[in-house]
């Protein structure tokens, strides 16, 4: 099967830039893709071997022969770019966070001049696509270049966007895990609007699972998932078993989460249900609901591998010949009737089970949660009990120390009056002290003047008598 028609099929448009030369098959050497380039352009260029597709449906595989960058032996600078360029260039390793959309919205102004844009994976690097770009001419294609080359992706990423100008695409072949619908020679249309996907009206992306889309419609998308068949380019963590920590046969309880390992390996999952009671385990690999009480898969919907939307699981009649491969049934509509109320007879006792199981896990919880009210409401009463002695002791407390501050306040109030007071008694000593010494001056003076007067008068009289 040619790498050309299962694109087709997956729902790409055919471009001929992005086609597989049809002397390229399946497991021919990486040399002999050099051998159609000339030996000057095959000494600056190299390869990245690229895959995209579904990986469950099917899987095509190619070479994409890129210029060298600056970091190789061969350097452009902006102004000396590749002589023999092409409207093709890949932008390498834009993360995988990056949805659809944001690139859209990176490419800005240049999504006008942009025909195809193709989302492939590259080998060796893990959580990062890489996009082939073809634009309408080679001024777009060069102020591209020029104007996106080792800028980031975004002010918070680290991350810089790389872009090598594109000499080839070839595709080395395909391989089909699946059974895809029939290829169809009608111009494909948008799963989105329902048009016609044509490059001169619109540009056109094709997802990493070969969906084409035009890119106006695309870009509204926001999720990183595929809009038609849900395939996700970037795919979650591996989880490993809680107790073993294995990453195979893992099984993951639908009640509370729990991740074990199946029966084959360490039985962690059928010990958990044997613990728990959890009977619903969901097998990581391929998402299908085992029952435990059972003992068998208990989902009616599965994944289709021709396009990977859910699906009703057919059930084959019991009447077919297992030998002969026909079925005995004279009337085709009673049996389908039949076969459709048997479905929904087990769909509804399937509903029943996982409700009543709802119920019980519902019941269990909310009477842990009633245990767990109820002794925090003991542990409340007890605690109050406990502090109401605490607060009439806490109550005194409070009164002696507004005493306490009362009474150092008033001692303070008498210490200060003790104070003036003390030098209100000091200015008075030294007030009656002064007038002491003053009348004891006074008296002096007077004793002297008395004496003076005595004298005199003594004197006198002694004269008088003589």
């Amino acid at each position: 099967m040619s790498p050309s028609s299962s694109t087709a099929r997956a729902g790409a448009l055919p471009v001929e830039a992005f086609r597989s030369p049809p002397s390229v098959t399946s497991g021919e050497p990486i040399d002999f893709l050099y051998s159609s380039s000339p030996s000057s352009i095959s000494n600056i260029t190299q390869a990245f071997p690229f895959s995209s597709g579904n990986p469950r449906i099917e899987e095509t595989r190619g070479i994409m022969l890129l210029y060298r960058d600056d970091d190789d032996v061969v350097s452009f600078s902006p102004s000396d770019l590749p002589v023999e360029r092409k409207p093709l260039v890949c932008v390498l390793g834009v993360p995988n966070h990056m949805t659809y959309a944001d690139f859209c919205r990176f490419c800005g102004s240049f999504i006008q001049h942009i025909l195809e844009m193709r989302i492939v994976r590259t080998d060796g690097m893990e959580d990062h696509y890489s996009v082939l770009i073809r634009f309408d001419s080679q001024d777009s294609t060069d102020h591209f270049y020029k104007h996106f080359n080792r800028s980031r992706f975004s002010s918070l990423e680290v991350e810089v966007c790389r872009i090598l100008f594109t000499v080839d695409v070839q595709y080395t072949g395909s391989i089909e895990h699946a059974q895809a619908p029939c290829s169809s020679t009608e111009q494909p249309s948008c799963p989105v609007c329902l048009e016609r996907l044509d490059q001169d009206t619109s540009g056109i992306l094709t997802t990493i699972c070969n969906h084409s889309f035009h890119c106006s419609c695309i870009s509204k998308w926001t999720d990183t998932s595929c809009p038609v068949c849900r395939y996700c380019q970037q795919q979650p963590e591996k989880s490993n078993c809680f107790i073993c920590q294995t990453s195979e046969n893992l099984w993951m309880c639908i009640i509370c989460g729990f991740v074990g390992c199946g029966r084959y390996k360490e039985g962690h999952a059928i010990k958990h249900w044997k613990e728990t009671q959890h009977c619903y385990s969901l097998e990581v690999e391929t998402q299908r609901v085992w029952d435990y009480a059972g003992d068998n898969y208990v989902h009616r919907l599965i994944q289709s591998k021709t396009d990977g939307k859910l699906v009703e699981l057919n059930s084959h009649c019991r009447n077919v010949n297992d030998f002969k491969g026909n079925c005995e049934c004279v009337d085709s509509g009673f049996s389908e009737a039949l076969l459709n109320s048997r479905v929904e007879a087990i769909v509804n006792e399937y509903n029943e089970l996982l409700a009543t199981q709802l119920e019980n896990q519902k019941m269990y919880f909310e009477s842990l949660l009633q245990e767990v009210k109820e002794r925090t409401e003991r542990e409340i009463s007890k605690a109050v009990e406990k502090a109401v002695p605490v607060k009439k002791m806490q109550d005194k407390l409070d009164r002696c120390v507004n005493e306490k501050k009362f009474l150092d306040d008033l001692n303070d109030n008498l210490l200060k009056n003790r104070d003036v007071w003390k030098a209100k008694i000091l200015e008075v000593e030294e007030r009656e002290r002064k007038a002491s010494k003053l009348k004891e001056d006074k008296i002096s003076n007077l004793e002297e003047q008395l004496r003076n007067l005595m004298l005199y008068l003594e004197t006198g009289t002694t004269v008088v008598f003589k």
